[in-house]
Parts: structure tokens; sequence; C-alpha cells
């Protein structure tokens, strides 16, 4: 997974990740909408609704737009900071956030997920939404994750993955592997992008495994639930 690269095998796959959202920024949003059909709205409202421990503090990890944060500042009382390491991203949900009257609610920074810039448990809540698949390793993340978080703190993390049942699986495979790459292509300034995204999903470990990965860092009730047929799964966990 942490080897799959949207432009080339030479620069590293954070320098890349950066340098993709950074090109398909404006597009961004636009495209998010049209490829999900409008649900990723309400995939991201369920999961702000899995917070039930009252957060004061929220961090909402590769933030990108910041949709996920605005759906946490609308949903908890918290106070919340996204960060990326897209710059571009991060200015369009700053004005995103200014439109919604929530600049006193939130605030977003550029910081690595590898190497959050906060104190150990700072948080009571961390969301990560369809970002983690993004990161150059993937269980170092995870460990920020821990480590920032409270105790008795609450992540939540929502990933693309592929349905198992006939017939949505076959559908989603044509849809996501065929059609959104070039949905994207057409649409996007970056022809890698879309192309990346179907193949990150393929290639991101299954449930189970990532599950796994969440017991090996230290989280406990791991768990996860699909949402759309198994197009997007929820995963939960506690420090």
């Amino acid at each position: 997974m942490e080897n799959l690269k949207p432009y080339n095998n030479i620069e590293n796959k954070k320098k890349q990740i950066k340098n993709m959202f950074n090109n398909i920024a404006d597009e961004y949003d636009f495209l998010n909408q049209l490829i999900s059909f409008r649900m990723d709205y309400i995939w991201r409202k369920i999961a702000i609704k899995k917070i039930t421990n009252n957060p004061k503090n929220i961090l909402d990890i590769a933030t990108g737009t910041a949709d996920l944060a605005i759906s946490a500042a609308k949903n908890t009382n918290a106070k919340i900071i996204g960060i990326d390491i897209s710059k571009k991203m991060l200015n369009i949900g700053e004005m995103k956030i200014l439109n919604e009257k929530l600049t006193n609610r939130i605030t977003l920074q550029l910081a690595d997920a590898e190497k959050l810039p906060f104190n150990n448990n700072s948080f009571q809540a961390i969301t990560a939404g369809f970002g983690v698949r993004n990161f150059e390793d993937v269980d170092q993340g995870l460990k920020e994750m821990y480590r920032v978080l409270d105790l008795n703190g609450i992540l939540i993390i929502l990933e693309p993955s592929s349905p198992s049942v006939f017939p949505i699986k076959q559908l989603f495979n044509i849809y996501f592997n065929i059609i959104v790459p070039l949905i994207g292509k057409i649409i996007s300034k970056d022809t890698n992008a879309y192309q990346y995204l179907s193949e990150s999903v393929k290639l991101f470990p299954d449930k189970e495994k990532f599950l796994n990965k969440l017991k090996k860092v230290g989280f406990k009730n791991c768990k996860y639930s699909k949402l759309t047929f198994g197009s997007v799964i929820l995963y939960i966990a506690e420090k």
C-alpha cells in the first residue's frame, strides 16, 4: 500500500500526494459529490454521530477542504483542528469555514499526519475521512493518532472499499475502476489522480487486516461497519 504513488517511483509518496491534491484542489469538491452521488455528505454525518463522548477537542486528519471538520462542528460542541499537507486544499477549506461562520470553532493548519505537532492526549476524538490510504507510512500515522488521542478517546476513520456481494461488486468495479478515472481525467487537470484513487482503494488493507493494524498500535474496541453496500467502511476504535 505504502509503495503505490500517483506519478512515479522516484519521488517519495508524501511529496507526490501533496502535489496531487494541490493539482486537483479546485475540482475536488465537485468531483467528490459527482463520483459519490452526493452520498459523501451522508457518510460524514453518520461518522460524526459515532462520536458519543462529548469531546472538547477534535482533530481532523487529512482534512482536505474541511468537509468532515465542518460536519463535526455542526454535530458536536467541540473545538476542531483540521490538518493537511496540501495548502491549496486548506485554502478552499478556510473559505468554506468562513462561509459557514465557523471560524470560532474550526482551525486549519498545514501539518504532517505522521509527525503530528501536538502533545500526547490532546484530543478526545480524532477523525480521518478518506485520507489514511494516502499516508506514506500507515502504521506510523496510526501510532501518531494513538499518541495524541486522550484516554478513552474515540477514533473514527472512513475509507472507500470494494463491495463483496453480487452484483453490487461487479457494478462497483466497473464504475470505480473505469468510469471514475475517466470522469477524473475529463474534469480534473491531473490525469493520474483518479487512476491512483481507484488503485489505492484496491491495495488498502481489507477490513479485518486494518482492524489488526489498529489493535497492534494499541487501540481497543475496534470495529467496522459497511456503508452503502460496503463501498465505504467506517472504522471505530478507542484508546
